[in-house]
């Protein structure tokens, strides 16, 4: 695109920046259009799970109706607690939404679509991650209510415990591809046992790709892991003084990170934007479409947790992550590393 621009005239870096201001605007858009018709997919898995019709009045099938709910929280007034710290109440929802938006700058969509393809794409979606629990941590600070602290000391509690069973899960899949950059993991996947494509079926990365699964639920504080928002303990946690578009701003974020996982999961153990089977006649589908659906199962399995399964106490939530996924997935990177080294490598020596 930027050869496209200077084409017209436009110098080297002129044609940089407008290429990429189109690129973003052409990832950041139709995201935040997904995320509006997730929420609405969303509140309808919950509903069939529950036997009831879901949202069905705002638009033919109540597509409409997650437009409804963001003209109506737009139209409000934001109120700001008098005892609140202004500037950093105000600031949190804002790095909440900003860092769910920066993890997709190294999403490939499919082969060399990529807005920056990076050889540390890996690296930089585990810093952006890790960046997304300061809103949070702000937000419960800054609001001066009891609840709200509870909640960020909560956050930061389940995001150091579940990063580092990611960080070791993570370790496994580079080790095995090879490389940090997304699309070269993604490449690293094709023709298990000469006919599919994907991690998840090689017997040495499955249990990795539902570690990480469960993980990916935790780090997004989703149900059975939404500790930080139990309305039975904390009314609604981090957001409880928040209202108008600061609180629409927590929704956004919230399932945008929820979309990145879904799509990380289908990067990393499922092949991405591979068809599922190394069959010529599939690769005739768009890259972007099979990493589409694959986002819309992982997001399906999501929602299917969060209506059927109840929520985590805390202290089984600190179990699992420290108790049983770390030193899980601390073991899974010394096997896989050994594997590799008496297979790949020709021996220790």
């Amino acid at each position: 695109m930027t050869a496209f621009f200077q084409s017209f005239g436009l110098p080297y870096s002129g044609a940089w920046f407008l290429s990429t201001i189109i690129g973003i605007l052409i990832i950041a858009l139709p995201l935040m259009l997904a995320v509006a018709m997730i929420i609405y997919a969303d509140r309808k898995i919950w509903a069939a799970m529950a036997l009831r019709r879901g949202p069905n009045v705002v638009g033919p099938f109540g597509l409409l109706q997650s437009f409804a709910d963001g003209a109506k929280v737009f139209l409000q007034e934001t109120i700001i607690p008098s005892a609140a710290n202004r500037g950093l109440f105000l600031i949190a929802p804002i790095i909440t939404f900003t860092v769910a938006l920066m993890a997709w700058a190294v999403i490939p969509f499919q082969a060399e679509v990529v807005l920056s393809n990076i050889n540390v794409g890996l690296l930089y979606i585990l810093a952006i991650s890790s960046l997304g629990v300061y809103g949070v941590v702000i937000a419960g600070w800054a609001s001066n209510s009891k609840y709200p602290f509870f909640s960020a000391m909560r956050a930061s509690a389940q995001m150091i415990s579940y990063e580092v069973s990611i960080g070791f899960v993570l370790i496994s899949v580079v080790l095995w591809a090879g490389s940090f950059n997304l699309s070269a993991i993604v490449e690293s996947q094709r023709g298990y046992y000469g006919f599919i494509n994907g991690n998840g079926f090689n017997p040495l990365l499955f249990p990795m790709s539902v570690v990480f699964l469960i993980s990916s639920m935790a780090e997004t504080a989703r149900a059975p892991f939404d500790l930080t928002e139990a309305e039975s303990e904390l009314v609604a946690g981090y957001q409880t003084e928040y209202s108008s578009m600061a609180f629409a701003l927590y929704w956004l974020g919230e399932y945008a990170n929820v979309i990145l996982m879904c799509a990380l999961n289908a990067i990393l153990f499922w092949g991405g934007y591979l068809p599922p089977f190394d069959w010529a006649p599939l690769y005739f589908v768009p890259g972007i479409i099979w990493l589409f659906i694959k986002i819309l199962l992982f997001f399906f399995i999501f929602s299917w947790v969060k209506a059927t399964v109840p929520r985590y106490r805390y202290d089984q939530l600190m179990r699992l992550g420290w108790k049983v996924f770390l030193p899980l997935s601390l073991f899974w990177v010394v096997l896989v590393s050994g594997f590799l080294m008496f297979t790949r490598y020709g021996g220790a020596s």
